[in-house]
């Protein structure tokens, strides 16, 4: 088939420069935050809020100790291992798989496990953290728990938590179940 003379072709601008892309995303941001929000003072403080959440069953409480989007956006993503290959994702795009990663999560969550007393004698993660100029990110989380009924097993319950100037964050609630 020949393409038709006078017609000019059509240009799609999905292949953008990480720069331009975040940009862009932090065009619908409110004013750059000087440090996190909320969250805690350690990392054993921010997992101890967070058992006493699930078991209030406080959506208000797991709010707060979780990165924002202005956070994400000013704060996480420029300085992540996803502005360059092989990881290149745009800031929109990774932002989408928190917040879809984190919806189910702590929905499921919930369903499962909120309002019970949960004992959790510790939790582990990564022995050393990821680090990204001023960001420390621990990964590979998991608490022991003791249910009130079953086994004592280990689980993760959320995503990977963010320390930055001292303040820490969950990054995400994405989990097990």
């Amino acid at each position: 088939m020949q393409p038709s003379r006078g017609v000019p072709p059509t240009h799609v601008d999905s292949i953008l420069p990480i720069e331009e892309e975040l940009r862009r995303f932090r065009d619908e941001l409110g004013p750059t935050p000087n440090r996190l929000s909320g969250g805690a003072a350690s990392r054993d403080a921010l997992v101890g809020r967070f058992v006493e959440a699930l078991a209030a069953s406080d959506t208000a409480a797991f709010a707060d100790m979780l990165m924002t989007r202005d956070e994400f956006g000013w704060l996480y993503y420029p300085h992540t291992r996803y502005t360059s290959r092989p990881y290149e994702m745009a800031p929109a795009l990774l932002w989408f798989q928190i917040e879809n990663g984190t919806s189910r999560g702590i929905g499921r969550l919930l369903d499962r496990l909120g309002g019970t007393s949960l004992v959790v004698p510790d939790y582990r993660c990564a022995p050393e953290p990821l680090l990204e100029e001023r960001n420390r990110t621990w990964e590979d989380c998991v608490l022991r728990i003791d249910p009130p009924e079953g086994e004592p097993s280990e689980m993760r319950l959320f995503g990977s938590i963010l320390e930055r100037d001292g303040v820490f964050k969950f990054i995400s609630y994405t989990n097990d179940f």
